[in-house]
């Protein structure tokens, strides 16, 4: 049964951490790095301590573009940090208030409430909450980038040894 732990698990928190990063629940990369590092003390080979590095090199710069990118992208937009702060605190109550979609529902209509509350016109605090939420969801696309390159790594080493 002991043996069984390092087979079923790397695949199990690969596959969990992938939709960790779809629904911001779980802590979707770190899970993915994990089910590679038990894979590696499973595996105890070369190859599995050389894909392990490569893998926390794939997180790596998959968490420094997720949040340079689309952070570049915001500014250049003129969406500011605090409105961001502000929007994740309404999705947090809207996550609680409206079941299923009230994150999103809190997150966005926080960000136009935010942008209108500082003296936006209507059109502007729309146009703003509309390129924060685009670069929300690239920051999300490149973390599922990364994230899928590093269970490729985990099924090129399920080949290699």
């Amino acid at each position: 049964m002991a043996d069984d732990v390092w087979i079923v698990l790397p695949p199990l928190l690969i596959v969990i951490g992938l939709f960790g990063i779809v629904v911001p629940v779980l802590p979707g990369m770190l899970l993915i790095v994990f089910g590679m590092l038990v894979w590696a003390l499973g595996e105890q080979s070369v190859t599995g301590w050389v894909l392990l590095a490569m893998a926390l090199l794939l997180a790596g710069a998959g968490l420094v573009l997720q949040y340079l990118l689309p952070g570049r992208r915001m500014k250049e937009r003129g969406v500011r940090t605090s409105t961001l702060v502000l929007a994740v605190g309404l999705g947090i109550v809207g996550f609680f208030v409206i079941p299923v979609v009230g994150a999103v529902v809190g997150f966005v209509g926080g960000i136009w409430l935010v942008e209108t509350g500082r003296g936006s016109g209507r059109s502007d605090a729309w146009s703003r909450t509309k390129h924060a939420v685009v670069a929300i969801a690239q920051g999300i696309g490149i973390e599922l980038v990364a994230g899928l390159s590093v269970a490729a790594l985990y099924v090129v080493g399920l080949l290699v040894t």
